[in-house]
């Protein structure tokens, strides 16, 4: 296991806050690395309060000590929110549009999915209320349930 108390350390999935900030820095097209810190620290802070139990304790051993301690330094909220929800809190937080707020939060949440792999993602998303998982850069799925006026007399 790596040591994840010291600042420069690497996560279990072998990748450095450094090169994870160059990750969402290329896939979000931000002109300056600060840009990219910036959109990190602020989503896995408001992810930190959404996300409780086993699932938020693995996946801050898959991050980067510096994205780990961001995620890990706030107190889960005691009624997760929605995804779009989520978004529109963040914008609020950060006096981002909520266009800007979507896109830093699908740039980030979809490099913390590949950090956490399928298994682990999967138990988040069961975790989480409905709206997160496109937010990972996966489709949601819901069940249809016909109308009656569908199913006939």
């Amino acid at each position: 296991m790596i040591d994840q108390q010291r600042p420069g350390t690497i996560s279990i999935t072998g990748i450095s806050f450094e090169q994870m900030l160059e990750q969402v820095r290329y896939e979000g097209a931000y002109a300056t690395r600060a840009r990219a810190e910036q959109a990190v620290r602020a989503v896995l802070a408001a992810f930190g309060r959404q996300l409780t139990g086993d699932e938020r304790v693995e996946l801050a051993a898959r991050l980067p000590y510096e994205a780990a301690v961001t995620f890990t330094s706030q107190v889960p909220a005691t009624e997760p929110l929605t995804g779009w929800a989520f978004v529109k809190e963040l914008a609020s937080r950060t006096g981002g549009s909520l266009a800007t707020t979507r896109w830093d939060t699908g740039t980030v949440l979809r490099i913390v999915a590949q950090l956490a792999g399928e298994e682990l993602l999967s138990r988040i998303l069961a975790q989480l209320p409905g709206g997160y998982a496109l937010l990972f850069g996966r489709a949601e799925l819901t069940t249809c349930i016909p109308s009656r006026s569908a199913v006939g007399p």
